[in-house]
């Protein structure tokens, strides 16, 4: 069955996309679902304006990214922590930790579920941690645990 999707949906394509699906999934899922509509000649057409928008929207999202990594990427982060002998923290450093951090220090706002810590921060010294800001933009971010105080 060929639909036009209202919505993003993951594994089959982005809203405004034009798919061929099986009849079962478009009946049972997406068209109850809200997810997708019948293409017909002239929903076909709005289908290609939605297209349009979407892609202005991701170029201009792209760029904002691609700026926000310009500013980060040279930054070394500075977030300082309660530490014990050794250096090892009292706690660890959370995403939100570093959010704060980035906007303390940086003036950019950025969403903590848009980092990815690989491993626990623990400890003192440099480390790194993962900023997804758009599909096509990602980069890492230099962080320094100091002594708190």
């Amino acid at each position: 069955m060929r639909l036009v999707l209202r919505s993003d949906v993951k594994g089959l394509g982005k809203r405004g996309d034009i798919v061929d699906v099986a009849d079962g999934h478009a009946r049972n899922r997406l068209i109850p679902g809200g997810e997708a509509i019948l293409a017909t000649p002239k929903i076909e057409q709005q289908a290609k304006a939605m297209r349009r928008s979407r892609d202005l929207r991701d170029a201009r999202d792209r760029e904002g990214a691609e700026a926000v990594a310009r500013k980060l990427v040279p930054l070394v982060i500075r977030i300082p922590a309660r530490a014990g002998m050794e250096g090892r923290l009292f706690g660890s450093v959370t995403t939100q930790d570093v959010v704060e951090a980035v906007r303390q220090q940086a003036g950019i706002e950025l969403d903590r579920r848009r980092l990815t810590v690989d491993e626990a921060i623990r400890t003192l010294g440099l480390h790194e941690v993962g900023a997804r800001l758009h599909a096509d933009v990602e980069f890492r971010i230099t962080l320094e645990v100091v002594p708190a105080g």
